[in-house]
Order: structure tokens, then C-alpha cells, then sequence
């Protein structure tokens, strides 16, 4: 998962809002989002490529006991350990486990060197919280508004002033502004319209070099993976996700995937409701 935008309570209509691409090989083998028969109530996609005993995921949604999660691996060149625990498990984890989003991200924080770099967002949906084990940060909750992420070490906010800052002297990544702003306006002004989402999703607009990150790729993929929708041969946006959970607990999640030179192959959408916290 490459770029995941959020907005947590930043609607009164809406509890959250997230407009996700996941970016990946597509050589690596990948079900498109279903309910899984291995993990009764859960939506996702399902990474065929992680290994273990049942298939790792990106992002998900839980019915029964409502749980949202996403992951994003942190781009760097001294991110390819093969000994290290699968991302995507740790999403799993989350989502089949009973610990509260705080609980369980404090005890993800203290395990930093289990995993290759990773952002991990998640919510019970009561409160939301990130933790990325790059960010030389500790776990923190996500506050009510707009807020993205992609490969960097740093989650972005949507400030008052209208600015998307990370809280540091690091500013957030071009695709990380402009997705976090593109998804404020659709929240704004057509909130239950998922094409406006996916709009937002298929940018495809690079950055010049000199806004480039460094992150040990050469420059010509440095450049690809610059847009919100990658478009390479090799490595591209596999899927663009959707998912609103409205205020009263009914759900949408969509999901539309693409092939190689960004061809569709299909567009899937699942309703339902969740039972709420207050």
C-alpha cells in the first residue's frame, strides 16, 4: 500500500472516510477484496506473496467486532531484511485480536526491530491511531480531520490553516499534499460520492526532480512513483480502495484493480452495517 488518505471524523455524516492505492509487482500473486472463508468477518484483499499459513493483507475491515487497518512498508534502502516479520501480519494481528487501537500500537511500538520499516494505521473505530517504526516517533492517535500517508517515515495532517504538515521540519511528501487536499474537498462536497474518491486516487501527475524524496531508487522510479496512480511497468498501482462508514454504522467498500500500463480489470463493491462505539 503506497498512499492511504483519510478522513476520521471530519464529516457528521461520516465516522471515517479512506481512499487507499495500494503499489506493488505485479508479478507478486494477489486476490482482489472479498470476505475470507480463514478469518470469518473480515474484508480484504489478499496478498497471495507474503508466505505463512493463510494470506496477508494491506488493508482490511472487521464486521462482528468493528476494526479498520492499513499498513504501508517506508521506502529506504536498507529496508529489504529477509528475516524480518511480515507487515502484513502485523495488520492481521490487529484486526483478528481484542486489544483496543491504543494498546495494540504501544505494544507494536516496543517490537521496532521484528520488522522492515512499515506506517501502521488503525481503529477500533472509537479512536485512530499511526505508528510508522521509521519516524523516530512513538505511536500517536490521529485527531478528528484529514490525514495521509505514503512510503515516508511521516504521517500529514490537514492544518487549519490549510497547510498538510507533518508536525516536523520534514515536509510531507507532493502526493501526500495534494491527495490529503483532494480529499478534503471530495469530503466536503460530495461525501458519498466513491467515483470523487477515486478521482482523487488516479492522479497521475509527477513531481519535478527537485521535489523528488531520496529513497535509494533510481531516478527514473523515484519519478513513477512520484504521482498518486504509479504507472510502470514493473511496479504500479495494483488497486485503488474505498471505504465510508457513515455516522449511523452502514458501510461501502470498494475496490477497483488494475493490471499491467494501468489496464482495468474489474471493479467489486460490498455493503453492510458495523455496530458503532459511541
Amino acid at each position: 500500500m503506497c498512499l492511504v488518505l483519510l478522513g476520521w471524523r471530519a464529516h457528521p455524516e461520516y465516522r471515517l472516510v479512506v481512499a487507499a492505492n495500494r503499489d506493488e509487482f505485479f508479478t507478486r500473486p494477489t486476490e482482489s477484496l472479498r470476505w475470507w472463508d480463514e478469518v470469518p468477518g473480515l474484508l480484504a484483499g489478499r496478498d497471495l506473496g507474503a508466505g505463512g499459513p493463510i494470506p496477508g493483507t494491506w488493508l482490511g475491515l472487521t464486521r462482528e467486532k468493528p476494526r479498520f487497518a492499513a499498513v504501508t512498508n517506508v521506502r529506504g534502502p536498507n529496508e529489504g531484511r529477509t528475516d524480518a516479520r511480515s507487515r502484513g501480519a502485523l495488520l492481521l494481528d490487529f484486526l483478528r485480536g481484542e486489544q483496543d487501537s491504543e494498546k495494540f500500537v504501544r505494544g507494536a511500538g516496543a517490537a521496532l526491530d521484528d520488522y522492515n520499516g512499515f506506517n501502521l494505521l488503525v481503529s477500533d473505530l472509537e479512536s485512530l491511531w499511526w505508528h510508522g517504526n521509521r519516524s523516530g516517533q512513538g505511536p500517536h492517535e490521529l485527531m478528528p480531520g484529514f490525514h495521509g500517508l505514503s512510503n515516508g517515515a511521516l504521517a500529514a495532517s490537514l492544518r487549519p490553516d490549510g497547510e498538510v504538515s507533518t508536525g516536523t521540519d520534514t515536509p510531507a511528501w507532493p502526493k501526500v499534499r495534494a491527495g490529503v487536499l483532494g480529499m478534503h474537498r471530495a469530503v466536503q462536497s460530495h461525501p458519498a460520492d466513491v467515483s470523487g474518491y477515486l478521482a482523487v486516487l488516479a492522479d497521475r501527475q509527477r513531481v519535478a526532480d527537485a521535489e523528488l524524496p531520496d529513497t535509494g531508487m533510481d531516478l527514473e522510479s523515484e519519478r513513477a512513483a512520484s504521482s498518486r496512480f504509479v504507472d510502470h511497468p514493473l511496479h504500479g498501482t495494483r488497486c485503488s480502495t474505498v471505504l465510508l462508514v457513515r455516522a449511523d454504522g452502514r458501510f461501502e467498500m470498494t475496490e477497483r484493480t488494475f493490471g499491467r500500463f494501468a489496464r482495468p480489470e474489474g471493479t467489486v463493491s460490498f455493503h453492510g452495517r458495523l455496530e458503532l462505539p459511541a
